[in-house]
């Protein structure tokens, strides 16, 4: 049997300003001709359908379109919610879909869904976890003791009652970690990024399957072994994603045990890039002006309206930032350390004064003390 693994689409996505329902749409068109091509007998599709639990129109129109066209061409597609989707609306039709090959489980319902497949070698169970806190699995086994995620998945996986003796896949949208935890990278990366021991899932939970379809963290990874992995969001996110590569896993599994894994590179429509240099060096030297770009400019001397001159030649300019020998100065610069001897006022004259070595002006100092007054950060009295 041989099937795509996607997860964290994010359908809707937008990057500051910049929509990607586009550069979505040009990836998923080059996975249904991947799936195609390589004849696969399903697609799985870890949670994080979309990016919002309100998606837009134009997200729900894509996802419509992408499921359509692998419906179209025969192959299967199983899908699970995750954290970022709203339950009710992925769920909704899905008892219609059914009828077309795609399998929804977005509900949980304190079951494990599973669908049973064949190939060559026999019988595939394909269960189905939707994103679950241990609360609502305690709801459904109050005489169980539920602790931790790990707990939870464990007692789910037991009442699944699964075969080990047969091939068994899972999808599922959980932070699973090995013997040290996975690479976080991604707009995934601050809701996870301290995540305490009682929300991680130790690979070895998985033990009677013989692939993990995971979601939830946006870099590719294995998790402990071959079998237990991340796909990846099919798109750069973030910044911090900025210098990876992305793909698809083409699984193929044969007779129990037999596994292999293909990690087949994808080409964005943008790519997101993160540049540096001076502003005059970044403009002499526009390469593939229409990417999504971070800047981070390095001149010594201060910059009116960067963002606008940068858009002009990047045209997708999503952030632009300094490094120069002021902010490293003002990265030493211990606030604390002063704040309890100089009034709030002074605070924003010498941050000032460090960025771009001048004294501000009467009028920006007024505007930025309005500004923080409205917003309750001092009061006359400080």
């Amino acid at each position: 049997m041989k099937f795509i693994h996607l997860g964290d689409l994010h359908i809707g996505k937008s990057i500051g300003e910049f929509s990607l329902i586009e550069d979505q749409k040009y990836i998923l068109d080059q996975i249904v001709a991947l799936a195609k091509e390589r004849s696969a007998d399903a697609v799985l599709i870890s949670g994080d359908v979309y990016d919002r639990s309100l998606p837009t129109e134009a997200a729900v129109a894509l996802l419509d379109d992408f499921i359509s066209a692998l419906a179209g061409s025969g192959i299967p597609t199983f899908i699970i919610s995750g954290n970022h989707d709203s339950e009710g609306r992925l769920n909704y039709g899905s008892r219609l879909f059914a009828g077309q090959g795609i399998h929804i489980a977005s509900i949980f319902d304190g079951t494990v869904a599973n669908y049973t497949v064949e190939d060559a070698f026999g019988e595939v169970g394909i269960y189905l976890l939707p994103f679950v806190k241990a609360s609502q699995v305690r709801h459904f086994f109050p005489d169980e003791t539920i602790e931790s995620y790990e707990d939870a998945v464990r007692v789910l996986i037991r009442h699944a009652e699964i075969d080990p003796a047969r091939r068994n896949i899972l999808l599922a949208h959980q932070f699973v970690t090995g013997e040290s935890d996975p690479d976080i990278a991604g707009s995934e990366g601050a809701s996870v990024q301290n995540v305490g021991t009682i929300e991680k899932i130790h690979w070895s939970a998985f033990g009677d399957f013989d692939y993990v379809a995971l979601g939830h963290l946006h870099s590719p990874q294995r998790v402990g072994a071959d079998r237990v992995r991340y796909a990846g969001s099919p798109l750069k996110y973030s910044l911090s994603e900025a210098n990876s590569s992305k793909s698809v896993p083409v699984v193929t599994l044969r007779e129990k045990g037999d596994l292999d894994v293909e990690l087949v590179p994808l080409r964005p429509l943008r790519d997101l890039r993160h540049i540096t240099g001076r502003l005059e060096q970044l403009l002499s030297a526009v390469t593939d002006p229409q990417d999504l770009l971070y800047v981070t400019l390095t001149d010594e001397e201060p910059i009116n309206d960067a963002m606008g001159i940068l858009q002009q030649y990047y045209p997708n300019t999503v952030k632009v930032d300094f490094r120069n020998s002021h902010t490293l100065e003002l990265e030493n610069y211990d606030l604390a350390e002063f704040s309890d001897t100089k009034t709030f006022d002074e605070l924003i004259s010498d941050f000032y004064q460090t960025m771009y070595g001048q004294e501000i002006p009467e009028e920006e100092l007024r505007v930025m003390l309005d500004v923080a007054r409205e917003a309750g950060v001092f009061h006359e009295a400080d």
